[in-house]
């Protein structure tokens, strides 16, 4: 079957597609990557997402506009997807759509919002579409994230000790694979240091490219512990976050009383939180490797204090094992839509906190009928990459 998956995380820069052929052989799913791409939101529609984000207000007129507006680009990337990547040609789409709220409250998540209407994308290709994956799994109690742990855990189980799967795109979450796997977000990934950038450049930058400012600065001793003391370090796993909560508001809250901090500072500072919050959490698990995914790879100012936080434990990526670390997230949720037509659980309760393993997701039909595919007669247990 071939899948496409389609993904925009929180750092709601681009709309990642990648397509993949993937098959059932006994109780292993196996994965042949067949290419990926990615398109830039419309500089407009990028605007008009980041102004309507938590913690600013919006109205229904927006949210409908936005949702519309995403479904759309989201579309356009599923049509390039389908014609450069799978030949004209494919089977299922799986849309994560722009996530524009996580409603945590306290331990609980209470609902998830996911914009970007499927039926666009199944317009505009003919194919049948899953979408809104988190929400089965809130509704059985669990955090709805970090969902790929699923993926983590197919495909990294076997391996030599204790392997941690690390994504670093706004938010950081890690799954660890053991017997009885955890996944959990960490804290902030590049979240605090994009927005810092964006607002020192007048939005003439969205990232701190190459790590550069992070590279120059030095660590503000009394903000670096400040944010450290942030209470959502310390709660236990399954936990889930997000920019509703690291935010500029949130970061200048932390520097109130405190003397101007130099732009560079500021984010080797921020920069620095993630690669702490991170390493304690790999050592409080008992890490063994760090597998790591996400666009803060290409950050080499966080990767090497991240390194360096790890005292020892190796650090790579996923291109290593031979997944493309640029699309992980966008693979991951092309097996989760795999993996619910063909009837399958894709959440394991351990990791998101639900009551039970779910079928993900809603089908929204293509041009023609909608014939789903036989439940296997073994459920998956491992993923292997071809």
């Amino acid at each position: 079957m071939r899948v496409i998956g389609l993904m925009s995380g929180t750092s709601y820069d681009a709309i990642d597609a990648a397509a993949a052929d993937l098959r059932i052989e006994g109780d292993t799913i196996v994965l042949t990557p067949l290419g990926l791409l990615s398109r830039p939101y419309p500089d407009e529609l990028r605007r008009d997402l980041a102004s309507s984000l938590p913690p600013a207000a919006t109205s229904l007129e927006q949210v409908c506009r936005l949702d519309t507006g995403i479904g759309q680009a989201f579309a356009a990337a599923a049509a390039q997807a389908v014609e450069q990547l799978c030949g004209g040609q494919a089977d299922l789409i799986v849309s994560h759509g722009q996530t524009a709220f996580h409603w945590v409250d306290g331990d609980e998540v209470r609902g998830t919002l996911q914009l970007g209407q499927p039926a666009w994308i199944a317009e505009a290709t003919g194919t049948t579409v899953v979408s809104d994956l988190r929400s089965r799994d809130v509704a059985a109690g669990g955090q709805g994230a970090p969902l790929v742990s699923i993926v983590d855990v197919l495909w990294l189980r076997g391996r030599p000790g204790t392997p941690i799967a690390l994504n670093l795109g706004g938010i950081a979450n890690i799954t660890v694979v053991t017997d009885e796997p955890i996944a959990f977000d960490t804290g902030p990934a590049n979240a605090l240091a994009d927005a810092v950038v964006n607002e020192l450049t007048g939005g003439r930058a969205t990232f701190d490219a190459d790590g550069v400012m992070a590279w120059r600065g030095k660590i503000h001793p009394e903000l670096f512990a400040r944010l450290l003391a942030e209470p959502y370090y310390a709660r236990p796993a399954p936990k889930s976050t997000g920019k509703e909560l690291f935010h500029l508001g949130y970061l200048a809250k932390a520097m109130e009383g405190l003397p101007e901090i130099a732009p560079d500072d500021l984010v080797a500072t921020v920069t620095a939180l993630t690669a702490r919050t991170v390493a304690d959490a790999v050592h409080a698990h008992g890490g063994t490797e760090v597998i790591a995914a996400g666009g803060g790879i290409r950050n080499p100012a966080l990767m090497h204090r991240l390194a360096e936080e790890l005292k020892g434990v190796p650090l790579r990526s996923t291109d290593e094992l031979g997944l493309p670390s640029v699309a992980k997230e966008a693979y991951a949720f092309a097996v989760l839509g795999f993996l619910t037509v063909h009837g399958l659980g894709g959440t394991v309760p351990s990791c998101t906190g639900a009551r039970h393993a779910s079928v993900l997701g809603s089908i929204t039909p293509g041009a023609g009928p909608l014939p789903l595919p036989e439940r296997p007669a073994v459920d998956p247990v491992r993923m292997r990459l071809n």
